[in-house]
């Protein structure tokens, strides 16, 4: 889908306090980034950013940095934010980034991050694009420049080729897969706690039965 372009969409980043604009700056010093040193998760493709707006809410003792690649898509995320804080509720546990996936270990040190979420992930699915995934074992090798030993990877999605896909992938990668279904809404103990994306809503109100993995890297 092409994402259509918001004039303006630049500078509102550019100014935001909420965007951290010189990313790679953090690196090995993300806890001196946040009003307090906190154990931190982030969000791959976070999109609009309403699941971390949502689990920043109800986790203040977690730090969260959201990553969104598209200007258009991210100015969305800054939109919603302003809102909450007109309303009076500020969170100063998160932080976003305009930034590529791919430069990830340019931006976190070694074992800087406690938790990795994918959330409805670009599927790609041309076969030539297999590596642009963000489950592939190309991006399972980024992760495991970032995560503490025991950091976790969670994963959800309605594309179930995309699952299965992934699925292989940690299997390949060496990775130890601790949870997988393949219909999360019908899983009480997976169901625990979890917070629903805007996309995870749509897609379960239609019936699609939605995917979820937990991996860590084998140790």
């Amino acid at each position: 889908m092409r994402l259509r372009n918001i004039p303006g969409a630049k500078d509102a980043i550019a100014e935001s306090p909420y965007v951290v604009q010189e990313p790679e700056k953090c690196r090995e010093r993300w806890g001196e980034c946040f009003p307090e040193k906190q154990p931190l998760h982030i969000e791959v493709g976070m999109g609009k950013g309403r699941f971390l707006m949502d689990m920043a809410r109800l986790h203040p003792e977690i730090n969260y940095a959201g990553i969104e690649m598209y200007d258009s898509v991210l100015l969305r995320a800054l939109q919603k934010r302003e809102e909450w804080k007109a309303s009076g509720e500020e969170l100063n546990n998160l932080l976003f980034m305009r930034m590529d996936a791919r430069e990830l270990p340019q931006v976190f040190g070694k074992g800087e991050v406690e938790r990795i979420y994918l959330n409805f992930s670009d599927p790609w699915p041309k076969a030539r694009h297999a590596k642009r995934r963000l489950t592939s074992r190309e991006f399972l090798a980024r992760y495991e420049e970032i995560l503490v030993p025991e950091g976790l990877v969670e994963f959800k999605t309605d594309n179930r080729e995309l699952f299965e896909f992934s699925l292989e992938e940690v299997k390949e990668r060496g990775w130890e897969l601790l949870e997988y279904t393949f219909d999360l809404h019908s899983q009480p103990e997976m169901m625990k706690g979890n917070v629903m994306t805007e996309y995870e809503e749509k897609f379960s109100s239609m019936g699609n039965p939605i995917c979820k993995l937990i991996c860590r890297q084998r140790q």
